[in-house]
């Protein structure tokens, strides 16, 4: 995909890419922790404990384990290190017996030397800790001995005085008590001794030295809260971009130029930007409203289309603000004005918009445009104009109120534009139209164009039987609003018309993806007569001698063919004269007083016209300097 189609996408589900952002801000804030939070587990460190030399035997490693552990050792190392947050200091820490003679502490902090520190502090506490410990309880147990020492002197003492008084025979049986009670206060002397020793010096000491490594961290464990939320919003946009773009290639509906011409087999003669919310709610036209914006420009863009490439009721005459109301009305008896029917497939095409618009552009050439609104169930046209609703095409249709059509017709504030509002539908608005032949051969002589808006051809069939009465029709898509399959469908019910289709109006174009085809798009005929749009059949190429008149170009490696024998005088009159009425650009003969020879009438004459006019090739030389050459030829046979 091109970068400026990418752009255009992303344009276009903006609201998506708000959408996830927003999610993934409100995801970070809620699973992060507080803005001045910072990210302990960015370094380990781990430093062991084991007994010292020679206590190996008297330190367990399962009453070590308890006591560095409990919150005593965490307490105190939180004093050295002047926290106050105990509880956060005993999640940054983790103890475990990695051995019978040996414990393991783990600790993790935001910087290497507050992880060492911790670590060294729980350390010393632990060492130093124990090591009260033990010497209390050293000191309790001595204290026990030492009672109990006291009490086997004073047995010992007794027995040797009853030793020293007794005769011989006596002191035999003497003997072996006075051992015995000797034996037991020396070994409790000795353990008394012992347990002096031990608590003079430590239990446990610290094996080696801090290992200190760095972790890595995670995306919610950055320093800040911003860090956090900016990265969120980065992927909140990637996520969104993600979504767009798989929704973009899901999304079939028509949105460039090209894929509305491929669709609807019919040339696009306008595109019209996207129009802002406030240009929208406009009650008047945006050509007068905003005559120098950019839209506005689209829309004379389009009105000139339309001029040039029209049928000839309407671009027979470039300048119509020179004739007077007399010069008029004697015109339009002689040439009724043309009727342009603006349709589109289904509803929020932009009808009713380019409608308004349209008129006021052709306005602006001084021809005096009237305005039929023929949506019955949604007539909007009096609001584009800002009139009030009242009586229009829907009373005047009906025959319910007797009213002319003069007394009908609105002239609003834009110049040379009137209206005849929708009115108040009490029929089936299908069974309206059926007047509609009358009504628009009266309404053909109060002005020089007319234009008509019609409901959703897709929706209704109000469009369908209006279009038979129309000398060309141009059709309206709101870009993003019409899928290929419906595009089809209204071209193959316009092909089956035969009345002239101008094109297409885009409105909201979008740039077009990709090199742009420029060849013609024909669709194969299908069955039931029907005629297939695309491009009028080309004049057919004049006689070789006419086109090499004056050429003066010579072939001498090819032999000259045999010339044919010289027509009469008579024959190049009928052959001119035929010339003259041979149709153009695929327009049907026409009988005397512009209707058709097979007498269909006047609507049966302009369906016999080319399928498409908007494809009639700007290359081609009009008619009159074909007739001229033909004349010159036949001067100088004479």
């Amino acid at each position: 995909m091109e970068p400026a189609n990418l752009f255009t996408v992303l344009r276009r589900y903006w609201r998506l890419l708000a959408a996830c952002t927003a999610a993934a801000l409100v995801v970070g804030y809620l699973l992060t922790p507080a803005g001045d939070a910072v990210d302990n587990g960015k370094w380990q460190c781990k430093v062991a404990i084991t007994p010292v030399a020679g206590a190996a035997d008297t330190v367990r490693a399962d009453q070590v384990l308890s006591y560095a552990q409990g919150s005593a050792v965490t307490t105190a190392a939180a004093q050295k290190l002047h926290l106050t947050d105990v509880a956060a200091l005993t999640a940054r820490r983790t103890v475990a017996a990695e051995s019978t003679q040996m414990l393991l502490f783990t600790t993790t902090g935001p910087t290497q030397q507050s992880c060492a520190d911790l670590a060294a502090a729980l350390s010393e506490a632990t060492i130093t800790g124990y090591a009260q410990e033990s010497r209390k309880s050293a000191d309790e147990s001595i204290k026990r001995l030492r009672t109990q020492a006291d009490a086997q002197q004073s047995q010992l003492d007794e027995l040797q005085k009853s030793f020293s008084k007794a005769n011989a025979s006596d002191q035999a049986k003497l003997q072996p008590q006075l051992s015995t009670a000797t034996t037991a206060l020396t070994k409790t002397l000795g353990a008394i001794a012992d347990l002096q020793n031990y608590s003079q010096t430590d239990a446990i000491q610290q094996w080696g030295s801090i290992d200190t490594k760095e972790l890595g961290g995670s995306l919610l464990t950055s320093p800040t809260r911003g860090v956090r939320l900016a990265l969120a919003v980065v992927l909140g946009l990637a996520l969104g971009v993600v979504a767009a773009l798989m929704l973009s290639r899901m999304d079939t509906r028509l949105r460039t130029r090209d894929g509305v011409e491929e669709a609807f087999n019919l040339p696009v003669v306008g595109e019209i930007p996207v129009l802002s919310r406030r240009l929208r709610r406009l009650r008047e036209p945006l050509v007068t409203a905003r005559p120098a914006d950019p839209a506005t420009e689209a829309f004379r863009s389009l009105r000139s289309t339309l001029l040039l490439t029209g049928p000839e009721a309407l671009s027979a005459q470039f300048g119509q603000g020179g004739l007077d109301q007399d010069e008029r009305r004697v015109r339009r008896a002689v040439e009724p004005a043309p009727v342009v029917l603006v349709m589109s497939g289904r509803s929020g095409d932009g009808r009713t918009t380019t409608v308004a618009n349209l008129a006021a552009a052709l306005g602006e050439t001084g021809r005096q445009v009237l305005v039929l609104d023929c949506d019955f169930r949604q007539p909007e046209l009096n609001a584009h104009f800002g009139l009030d609703e009242g009586p229009g095409m829907a009373e005047l249709l009906s025959g319910e109120q007797p009213a002319s059509l003069v007394e009908l017709i609105r002239p609003t504030r834009v110049p040379n534009v009137a209206l005849i509002a929708g009115g108040h539908a009490t029929a089936y608005p299908a069974a309206l139209v059926l007047r509609a032949a009358e009504v628009l051969a009266l309404a053909r002589r109060h002005a020089d164009v007319v234009l008509i808006d019609s409901s959703p051809l897709l929706h209704a069939n109000d469009a369908y039987d209006l279009v038979r009465h129309a000398d060309a029709v141009l059709v309206t898509v709101m870009a993003g609003n019409v899928r290929p399959e419906e595009a089809d469908r209204v071209s193959e019910l316009l092909a089956r018309t035969g009345v002239p289709v101008a094109g297409v109006a885009l409105l909201g174009a979008e740039v077009a993806t990709g090199r742009r085809n420029r060849s013609p798009r024909l669709r194969p005929g299908r069955s039931g007569g029907r005629a297939p749009l695309g491009p009028a059949p080309e004049r057919a190429e004049l006689p070789r001698a006419a086109a090499g008149a004056g050429t003066g170009a010579q072939r001498p490696e090819r032999p000259e063919p045999p010339e044919p024998p010289e027509p009469s005088r008579a024959e190049h009159q009928r052959a001119a004269d035929t010339r003259r009425r041979e149709p153009v650009y695929g327009e049907s003969g026409r009988g005397e007083g512009g209707r058709s020879e097979g007498g269909r009438g006047e609507g049966a004459d302009r369906r016999g016209r080319a399928a498409s006019w908007g494809r009639r090739p700007a290359e081609l030389p009009p008619e009159e300097p074909v007739e001229t050459t033909l004349q010159l030829r036949l001067g100088e046979e004479r």
